[in-house]
């Protein structure tokens, strides 16, 4: 029984090695390029409670090098001090302006009911929608401006270097770009125009704008929570390509501090991606059997089963190399098996809760299982 199930452990840490060593050749950064007179950046940032982020985020924001930009931050209904910063940062650069969402209309989830209104209060050509955590490069909106307008692409996605400090989030967050790098087939989506190819960040996207009125924006995804991710797919249903690029020079982003948040935070979206009935046993099958079985299976056999060990070797391999090229906390490599199952911990909670008809909240908002 352990050698079969070593031998299928082998199988499954084998496919996305090959394909994370074919990714990490083709997800590079961007490069800036001679742009079009007249290309304005509107760096959008949805803004809900956010005095500890949003001042340096926009600050990073206005340090932007190599295109115009303007800084629009949307305050929705925050009960801190975020609009007295911003307004207060507003009043030093005339390049920052702030803006007030509305009442939440009904069937609208939060964030994307803010990126919408922010996408109205813009004047650029290209909309760079990046959250309150995320702090962007200088060369940053020059850099994926340019791949948009070079590579025809008006949907353009990064993952920035995520920053962990804790265990929590030495848990949770290294997930991000091990799905990113390990099973997306980057050729084949920037090759194909299927919407189940698509994928985004909703850390740090860019839009073309006259592309993203066309398709509807965040409109056409109100009732969404995964902002990135549906986006994109609502582009490639159109007809239009997205693309993800490397992303760990272009920003910087602390998602969560601790254990709690961050399970929150990845448990809210989970049923509009991985936490499905026909998609959890499948993705369960190939991160438990690629990545969480050959340790116990190397134990089991007492060190002697080759196909256990080259299955760990193959998954920590890969950890490693994703590790180092988005230069992230070398602790995540040890502590992937770990990583992967408290991921798909999470994803099993979140189907029950879904199926039991239990809301998901966040930022002090409930809503409807999906």
């Amino acid at each position: 029984m352990i050698a079969w199930l070593a031998l299928a452990a082998l199988v499954l840490a084998a496919l996305p090695a090959c394909l994370g060593a074919v990714n990490l050749i083709a997800m590079r950064s961007p490069a800036i390029r001679r742009l079009p007179d007249g290309t304005l950046v509107s760096i959008l940032i949805p803004a809900r409670n956010e005095e500890g982020n949003i001042g340096a985020a926009v600050e990073a924001a206005l340090r932007s090098t190599g295109v115009a930009v303007e800084v629009v931050v949307m305050d929705d209904g925050s009960t801190d001090s975020t609009p007295a910063i911003v307004a207060e940062l507003a009043a030093r650069d005339p390049r920052v302006r702030l803006e007030g969402a509305p009442p939440l209309p009904e069937g609208w989830t939060g964030k994307v009911h803010a990126c919408f209104r922010l996408a109205q209060a813009a004047r650029g050509t290209h909309l760079l929608f990046v959250d309150a955590d995320v702090r962007l490069e200088p060369g940053a909106a020059a850099a994926l401006v340019s791949h948009a307008v070079a590579a025809g692409t008006p949907l353009v996605s990064a993952v920035p270097r995520q920053i962990m400090r804790s265990p929590g989030e030495l848990l949770t967050v290294p997930s991000i770009n091990l799905l990113m790098l390990g099973y997306l087939p980057v050729p084949l989506m920037r090759t194909r125009p299927d919407p189940s190819l698509g994928a985004a960040c909703g850390q740090m996207l860019l839009a073309e704008r006259e592309a993203y009125a066309a398709v509807g924006g965040h409109e056409a995804i109100r009732t969404r929570i995964h902002d990135g991710l549906q986006l994109a797919r609502v582009f490639r249903e159109s007809g239009r390509r997205t693309d993800v690029v490397a992303g760990a020079r272009l920003a910087t982003c602390r998602m969560y501090r601790g254990f709690g948040e961050a399970w929150a935070g990845f448990a809210k979206n989970a049923h509009e991606a991985m936490a499905t009935p026909r998609a959890l046993p499948v993705w369960t099958v190939l991160l438990f059997g690629g990545h969480v079985l050959p340790l116990p299976l190397v134990i089991a056999s007492g060190g002697t089963s080759v196909p256990a060990w080259a299955a760990l070797a193959l998954s920590l391999g890969l950890r490693a190399a994703v590790t180092l090229a988005t230069r992230e906390n070398p602790w995540s490599i040890p502590l992937h098996p770990a990583t992967v199952l408290t991921g798909l911990a999470i994803q099993w909670t979140a189907l029950a809760r879904n199926r039991r008809g239990r809301p998901a909240g966040w930022k002090g908002r409930l809503y409807p299982a999906g």
